[in-house]
């Protein structure tokens, strides 16, 4: 394809990078190997556009670039170095020169590698794909494990005997059909179950999905998620432990209700009233869950969804390490389980486009709760949900992330952060303002938020932007 100008003001008027679009001053030069990174990066992020001769930063200033005068022989390197061809075209923009690097998606099931590394987009880093990550790129050549059977050879009665098929069609608001043909037709269409010679086969969609009982599908029973409660904040003595053995679809009300349930409660006063109030918001609690289950690996084999309430905190985690780092899940996107993300949608249990995180966030600061945590170990990853904390008594940690999760919803919200909008999450007085700014102060140090405006001298007008924005 030929880049236009029009083409070009369009990408720079685009909020931020992302994994498929980088801008790069380069005024004089690039630098190769940086640039051979860069394209396999891309690659393996579905593919992109690099730009050299556009400043990093909004508005973008198009500032030309005398770097790889001859495209050509710039073309016949980069496919000596990486292996796969990228197009290369020179514009002449009113500004000055730009070089765009038109880099292809990776083909499916492969992933690039430049000197070793199979490399990804973090932000504005160039880093190597986890080992999760991998396994996925490598298994998309192989039968999808959703769509493999979990049961075969079933009659019409069966079928209905071992799914919730009525919960399908009050999820969605439609009427049951009339006869249990229209029933089937309807979970055939929707590739829960398959007509084959032996007779109904469900698919393991449709029974992770619907299933009356999970433990009625064999190995599927190992994948019911658990909720446990403990006494105190360590493991040593469990008071509860209770799996949820329906389909994710058809139990996710009765597993939330379930949680929340659980969950315990704070007296506040209020105008001389006393009520109670749960000690973390339902819309985290659901976001969270409907998370987890939808972006565990299901490969993972005797591994579960786990909800484990202990006296000051709640963890939600699930098999599997997230295919973007933690620390861009407010802005990024990207489920592992596409085909179960999409029924979920469209069932009005979880947002695909990626809001979850933000709700949480927002939820929390609502609140008035410490910001919550991503972690991520060697096959799980956790989000953790603190009871109230008074900002004297977080930690230099917990501050620090209060401070960069508020950035980032400031920021996907179109406004920014200033001393006033931390201060009001918070709830502090203008008296509070130097503390706020320690805050600030520290996490521009640990390199998770920056100036909007660099140029800005007068502090009272200073306003952050999260580090990849």
């Amino acid at each position: 394809m030929t880049t236009t100008v029009a083409q070009i003001d369009a990408w720079r008027a685009s909020r931020s990078e992302h994994q498929n679009l980088e801008f790069k001053e380069a005024k004089s030069q690039f630098d190769n190997r940086k640039l051979y990174k860069y394209c396999v990066a891309l690659a393996n992020e579905g593919g992109g556009q690099l730009l050299l001769g556009v400043e990093d930063n909004p508005p973008r200033k198009v500032v030309g670039t005398a770097a790889f005068n001859d495209p050509v022989a710039m073309a016949a390197k980069l496919f000596q170095a990486v292996g796969f061809r990228v197009d290369i075209e020179e514009v002449s923009h009113p500004g000055g020169r730009v070089v765009v690097f038109q880099i292809p998606s990776r083909p499916r099931g492969t992933a690039f590698q430049f000197e070793g590394a199979y490399l990804m987009r973090a932000g504005e880093a160039l880093v190597p794909m986890s080992e999760d990550r991998l396994r996925a790129i490598f298994a998309e050549g192989q039968p999808d494990w959703l769509a493999d059977a979990a049961v075969k050879d079933c009659d019409d009665a069966k079928v209905v005997e071992l799914l919730d098929t009525q919960a399908y069609f009050d999820l969605l608001h439609l009427p049951y059909p009339s006869d249990r043909a229209g029933v089937l037709q309807r979970f055939e269409s929707e590739q829960f179950v398959r007509r084959e010679s032996g007779g109904w086969t469900i698919s393991r969609l449709g029974s992770i999905l619907f299933a009356k009982q999970l433990d009625l599908f064999g190995r599927l029973g190992r994948k019911v998620p658990r909720v446990i409660v403990y006494e105190g904040t360590g493991k040593l003595k469990t008071k509860s432990d209770r799996a949820v053995s329906k389909g994710y679809a058809a139990g996710f009300r009765g597993l939330v209700e379930l949680i929340y349930g659980l969950v315990p409660s704070n007296e506040v006063i209020e105008q001389a009233l006393r009520r109670d109030v749960k000690m973390f918001p339902e819309i985290a609690v659901r976001e969270l869950v409907a998370n987890a289950l939808i972006h565990q690996d299901f490969n993972e084999t005797g591994a579960s969804v786990m909800i484990e309430l202990y006296d000051d905190r709640m963890e939600i985690s699930n098999p599997g390490l997230p295919f973007i780092p933690p620390d861009r899940f407010i802005d990024e996107y990207q489920s592992r389980n596409e085909q179960l993300a999409d029924v979920m949608r469209r069932l009005g249990i979880c947002e695909e486009k990626g809001s979850g995180v933000d709700k949480v966030i927002q939820a929390v600061e609502d609140y008035q709760l410490p910001a919550p945590d991503f972690r991520v170990g060697q096959r799980r990853t956790t989000a953790v949900l603190f009871s109230h904390l008074e900002i004297d008594e977080m930690d230099r940690n917990n501050r620090i992330r209060a401070c960069y999760q508020h950035c980032c919803l400031r920021y996907v919200m179109n406004e920014q952060m200033n001393n006033q909008s931390l201060r009001e999450r918070f709830k502090l007085s203008v008296k509070k303002s130097a503390t706020v700014s320690q805050i600030i102060a520290a996490t521009v140090e640990a390199g998770k938020i920056k100036l909007a405006d660099p140029n800005q001298k007068s502090s009272r007008y200073w306003t952050y932007i999260p580090f990849w924005a």
